[in-house]
């Protein structure tokens, strides 16, 4: 990566998924030292034998150099952290690593995407709340973990405060292939990540019931429209939402059979209940979360959010899916434009 500023040496990965998996190797290739965490001792046994993390991302080879642990006491000596839990885990484990770190004031990059439904926090908030000496960050843009594992070219949005500290951040994890861009913007970054989520699970509806292409590329447009004007009100910048972090990847996300959120939504779309997909998987659709806070946060700040709405139902299993395509069809004709809309 082309920057002066110096990388940090010794990386903490708290997460062994495979976004975390991924990351991990990232930070390998860019010379760091990396500490890759697992809360089960039976996962990273599995892994240190097989050298290779068979449950979530299966054939990508893990190098000796890579120091595998279900030990939070490892981060001693670390100078930076990547979380990588699942939103609605993150306070706790956050809370657990600060205590394991003696509350050390390190920046922690967060790569998870969602909205915490107990508080209604974005990731920045929930690291606040749980780690306030921590320096928070947010890594967050169109990138599959299997793409990034196999060095395959991805972009992405790297959101500090600190313009100094981000250029480290960059440092730490740009390669030629993999090319962070920084933001001060971490609102908005955290916005795009939650609100992506719930926009896939919609598409995948789309696709699920047969609708075509032209009906999702409109879903995908009012949709972005809706995570705009949530972002705005929460105090983030549009132009962030433009970028890698929202519209970039919201296209990946909507469009995919490897997303996640894009599959549940193709079931639901099929007739399967959200309960009945979501037990059978060992891996997480933060859409199927976020959905009900993100709508309830909405409302609070006035913001409307049809479709994000459409889809909480739909998780929650209040509405069939046939009912929620006609109550987004029946919806008044208006102007497109908000400034048009005002004038009519």
């Amino acid at each position: 990566m082309m920057t002066n500023a110096d990388p940090f040496r010794r990386l903490f990965v708290q997460g062994a998924g495979s976004w975390g998996t991924a990351l991990a190797l990232l930070g390998l290739q860019t010379g760091a030292e990396v500490v890759l965490w697992t809360r089960r001792e039976d996962h990273a046994a599995a892994m240190r034998g097989d050298r290779e993390n068979q449950r979530y991302l299966p054939g990508v080879s893990l190098p000796p150099a890579l120091t595998i642990t279900a030990d939070r006491g490892a981060i001693a000596g670390c100078d930076a952290v990547l979380s990588v839990v699942p939103a609605q885990f993150a306070g706790g484990e956050l809370a657990a690593l600060r205590e394991a770190s003696g509350a050390a004031a390190l920046p922690v990059a967060l790569c998870s995407k969602g909205i915490e439904a107990e508080t209604r926090r974005l990731m920045p908030e929930v690291l606040k709340a749980a780690w306030p000496e921590a320096a928070p960050a947010m890594l967050s843009g169109p990138s599959f973990a299997a793409d990034v594992a196999k060095g395959l070219p991805t972009a992405v949005t790297l959101a500090d405060a600190d313009r100094d500290r981000g250029e480290r951040w960059l440092a730490t994890l740009g390669t030629l292939t993999f090319r962070p861009y920084w933001s001060a913007d971490l609102t908005g970054v955290a916005i795009g990540g939650a609100v992506k989520n719930v926009l896939a699970v919609a598409c995948g509806v789309v696709e699920g019931q047969g609708l075509g292409e032209s009906a999702r590329a409109a879903l995908m447009a009012r949709g972005f429209a809706e995570a705009a004007r949530f972002a705005v009100a929460l105090g983030a910048k549009v132009e962030t939402l433009r970028g890698l972090s929202g519209l970039g990847d919201m296209i990946l996300t909507c469009v995919s059979p490897q997303s996640r959120n894009y599959s549940l939504g193709v079931a639901l779309g099929q007739g399967e209940t959200a309960a009945d997909i979501l037990s059978k998987r060992h891996t997480v659709a933060e859409g199927a979360k976020t959905a009900p806070v993100l709508t309830a946060l909405a409302r609070e700040h006035g913001v409307e959010m049809p479709v994000a709405e459409a889809v909480a139902a739909l998780v929650a299993g209040d509405i069939e899916v046939d009912d929620v395509v006609d109550s987004l069809l029946s919806r008044p004709l208006r102007p497109e434009s908000p400034l048009l809309r005002d004038k009519t």
